[in-house]
């Protein structure tokens, strides 16, 4: 019987893992990933941006921690030799609603204590040549990170700690006892764990409500693809390049990233996925797709977003509207510069009642905490989900009382 086992080997789930065990020595403790390797969901398919936090409500989760995460990342990086880099990031309007709208964001972003400022239309065109707008505002602190070399440097280190991380482990039912945790696995055989942290993603509603902590919320996958830019644009911007996003949708648009590697991509949009781990253009599961029919919010999300959710599906199917989007503030593009480049989904909670859930959702029961909701800035601000999960562990679970 390990004292704590958590499920999920993305960023999350092993930055927890850490900061359980560098907390309390001598915890015995297992990570069960279902996949053969670490961080091949969310975690590796993501833009790798470190995130300031311009975009979340004052007070919210999501401010909190991805202000703290940036720092604690950054460092984190320095500390291991992990590639990372800090060219800032810009937003840029292109319109005079986009206008109004940054202004909104600069006073948001002065709410949450970030460090941004204007930058003009002249002073746009001599820091970014190659981009257009009518202004932009800076965050300056805004990085980039190899988001997969953080998780394998930390699953070493749960394993310097005396922990485990056991790959090709997937976690089909939870029995939560008086005493313990059964877990049973897809391969039949059974774990027993006193606790129990679930950092599952895309699958976080299903476990959840293994643990009677589900049934008025629901994952719905929405697929972002992106673009790698010809290599002649590996030069093309200086900073990280997003329009201004729309405070009505939950994502933030297509943006041109730096990435580690020193290429940049473009993307990503946001479209329906009818898989929840099936990465293909055409992909489906039946089973995904019946759990969302199923879910009335998900109907009235799908028609409270309808007309976005329209232009989102024809920008993937027809690259040129794609290349519309990105040429509203980065006019040289050309249809050739648009090359493959791996997709991703994100794993949105949505209530019955058909809202968004727009911050991070933590519940627990006696033996269980459960990370409901952790869409972006969630791998930014892993290492303070973590330091939150090992505070409400030692409250709920009593780590670190004698006994």
């Amino acid at each position: 019987m390990t004292d704590i086992t958590i499920i999920g080997g993305g960023i999350v789930g092993i930055a927890t893992a850490y900061e359980l065990l560098r907390h309390f020595p001598g915890l015995s403790l297992e990570v069960l990933e279902k996949e053969a390797d670490l961080a091949l969901h969310q975690t590796g398919r993501n833009s790798g941006v470190i995130h300031a936090g311009i975009y979340y409500a004052p007070g919210s989760l999501k401010a909190e921690f991805c202000r703290r995460g940036l720092a604690a990342t950054l460092r984190f990086s320095a500390e291991h030799g992990i590639a990372h880099e800090q060219p800032g990031k810009l937003l840029v309007a292109t319109s005079s609603v986009e206008m109004e709208r940054l202004a909104a964001l600069e006073t948001r972003a002065t709410a949450n204590g970030l460090d941004v400022r204007r930058v003009s239309a002249a002073e746009l065109r001599e820091i970014e040549p190659n981009i257009e707008g009518l202004g932009a505002l800076l965050s300056p602190t805004t990085g980039i990170a190899d988001y997969g070399g953080v998780v394998r440097r930390m699953a070493a280190l749960v394993g310097d700690l005396g922990g485990q991380v056991t790959r090709g482990a997937e976690v089909r039912h939870i029995e939560e006892r008086a005493n313990d945790v059964r877990l049973t696995l897809a391969d039949g055989s059974t774990r027993i764990t006193r606790h129990l942290v679930v950092c599952a993603g895309v699958m976080a509603d299903r476990l959840a409500a293994l643990c009677g902590l589900g049934g008025d919320f629901a994952i719905v996958p929405f697929k972002g693809e992106y673009f790698r830019l010809a290599p002649r644009h590996d030069q093309v911007v200086r900073h990280l390049i997003y329009p201004v996003p729309d405070p009505a949708l939950p994502f933030l648009g297509i943006h041109l990233t730096r990435m580690i590697g020193g290429y940049i991509t473009v993307g990503p949009n946001a479209v329906l996925s009818l898989s929840r781990e099936g990465y293909g253009k055409l992909a489906l599961d039946f089973g995904d797709l019946g759990d969302m029919v199923r879910f009335p919010g998900f109907w009235r999300t799908l028609r409270a977003n309808l007309s976005s959710g329209l232009t989102e599906a024809a920008n993937s199917a027809f690259r040129r509207r794609y290349l519309k989007a990105c040429r509203r503030y980065c006019p040289s593009l050309e249809i050739q510069d648009l090359l493959p480049h791996p997709p991703g989904i994100r794993a949105q909670a949505v209530l019955r009642d058909g809202t968004l859930v727009h911050d991070f959702l933590i519940r627990s029961s006696a033996r269980t905490i459960h990370i409901c909701n952790a869409p972006s800035p969630a791998a930014t601000s892993a290492i303070p989900i973590a330091e939150h999960i090992r505070s409400l562990a030692t409250e709920t679970f009593g780590l670190g009382k004698a006994g």
